[in-house]
């Protein structure tokens, strides 16, 4: 028996006892929230392991270090200039994602990309020259692209300027993009370890805001992402709010959306107080359909400018971005220790969060019969579960075999919808008079024949899954067996009337 739900039968007044009553025909049971920070499909904290240049931030961590305490993390982000990735044409260090990528995917995360063409100054702090004054590589401008030189202390246009921005919209500079872009894809695009990859060959940083001030125009920006679309066919996209910027609006915008782009903004808490973000009403466009990802200013120099405060304001971006993804955008030990009441308070709303509220089922069924099921299922995240699953009941024996799965095809938790802290909408599997239009009728699972799940004392189990009872969700509940699914309570099958 599970103590730490709240388990009765219905005849018995038990619940603040989490006693039993085993005089009743009916097992309900209230579960509770355990609080824990969930890992799971299409959400979470996001570690940069490479932000910009490679000396930071995780790529300090020993090989072994992958900072298990830190929940919830997800997803590790690579965010490097081309340049880096193929310093010839045609030739490419694909060691230098290939080894952090396997480090993180052996720890259960997946990883996400941005491979950037424009980084500013030569003199970029922690940035070799390739990086920091070749982010497109040198070759791309010796082919032919024309572009910009720029000055090394402020990036502006010097035809002796160091380091060199593309003409984002030059032919020759597309084309060896295009060929890139070919490339990575034919490494990464579809590869289930591959979380997002970012539209990052437009603006400085890859933000869709240019070092050069030269305001490209929308045309240019479907150039970009219809090169994306063009090679990524397999893997979420995603386009930066900055993309609106320098005069396009919010067409730019709309486009990406048509084009089933998620959306990010890299601008949480650059600035103080009202001006902590900017952008948090283009979201609505997206987060119904696609996941958020916010990246806040790195966390030093926000502390330093007063632009963090208490970092409250980063949740309230969570919230009111809808958000899916946010970043813990410096050193990980550091940015834990000093903010850890706050990652578990963004850790309660971050994406999805599926509490099974209620849950009743017969305390007895005939083998071979039809199972009667009520239950009560809340969103208490932020976002919509986005991935879609649907409940799955398994039976298991006493040796923890499983020994049936019931799926509730008709029950998709993408469809629980969302709400301010507290007030998420239950939807429920009920036979009570004036449920609401979200709810559906009591489920009724047909158990299979007796010579399949036989006569015996059995424990039932709840996940989230996919259409066959794989479970795939993670769920707020105690009493896992390590695969995603949660003890509830005992069930008999008892042999078919004659």
């Amino acid at each position: 028996m599970n103590l730490k739900s709240t388990l009765f039968f219905t005849l018995a007044i038990f619940a603040l006892l989490c006693v039993p009553c085993a005089c009743s025909q009916e097992v309900v049971v209230y579960p509770h929230d355990t609080g824990v920070a969930l890992i799971n499909p299409g959400m979470g904290w996001v570690f940069h392991h490479y932000d910009d240049n490679i000396t930071q931030y995780t790529v300090d961590l020993a090989p072994s270090d992958t900072v298990p305490e830190f929940p919830g993390v997800s997803v590790v982000y690579m965010r490097l200039a081309w340049s880096y990735l193929e310093p010839k044409e045609g030739t490419f260090n694909w060691s230098i994602v290939d080894t952090p990528m396997q480090k993180w995917t052996s720890a259960g995360k997946k990883v996400a990309f941005r491979f950037t063409a424009s980084e500013g100054s030569a003199e970029s702090e922690g940035s070799a020259e390739e990086a920091g004054g070749y982010a497109t590589p040198r070759w791309v401008e010796e082919g032919g692209a024309k572009g910009y030189h720029l000055r090394d202390v402020d990036g502006r246009i010097d035809p002796k300027g160091k380091a060199w921005d593309p003409d984002f919209d030059d032919p020759v500079f597309l084309s060896k993009l295009d060929g890139f872009l070919a490339a990575v894809a034919e490494r990464y695009d579809g590869n289930p370890d591959v979380a997002f990859i970012d539209v990052g060959s437009f603006g400085i940083w890859g933000e869709g805001h240019t070092v050069t001030g030269i305001p490209y125009s929308l045309a240019t920006i479907r150039k970009h992402i219809d090169l994306y679309k063009k090679h990524f066919r397999n893997t979420l996209l995603l386009v930066n709010d900055d993309f609106a910027n320098q005069g396009r609006g919010l067409e730019a915008l709309g486009y990406a959306r048509d084009q089933g782009l998620g959306l990010r903004d890299d601008s949480i808490l650059v600035e103080k107080g009202e001006h902590a973000y900017f952008h948090a009403y283009l979201a609505y466009d997206f987060w119904p359909h696609v996941p958020i990802i916010l990246e806040s200013e790195h966390y030093g120099p926000s502390k330093d400018n007063g632009a963090w405060g208490d970092g409250s304001l980063l949740l309230k971006a969570v919230e009111d971005y809808h958000a899916s993804y946010v970043t813990a955008h410096w050193y990980p030990r550091e940015y834990l220790k000093a903010n850890r009441a706050l990652v578990d308070r963004i850790s309660q709303r971050l994406g999805y969060r599926l509490e099974l509220r209620k849950m009743s089922w017969p305390a007895k069924v005939p083998a071979g019969s039809a199972l009667p099921v009520q239950y009560a299922w809340q969103n208490v995240g932020v976002a919509p579960c986005l991935p879609g699953g649907h409940p799955a009941i398994t039976f298991k024996d006493r040796e923890g075999g499983i020994a049936a799965v019931l799926v509730d095809d008709d029950f998709d938790v993408r469809e629980l919808p969302v709400g301010p802290p507290g007030g998420a909408k239950l939807v429920e599997r009920t036979s009570e008079p004036g449920s609401s239009q979200e709810d559906k009728p009591v489920g009724s699972f047909t158990l299979p024949p007796a010579s399949i799940l036989k006569p015996g004392e059995y424990d039932l189990y709840i996940s989230v899954g996919n259409r066959v009872g794989t479970p795939q969700i993670a769920l707020p509940l105690s009493d896992d067996d390590g695969h995603r699914r949660y003890k509830l309570g005992p069930i008999s099958v008892i042999p078919a009337a004659k």
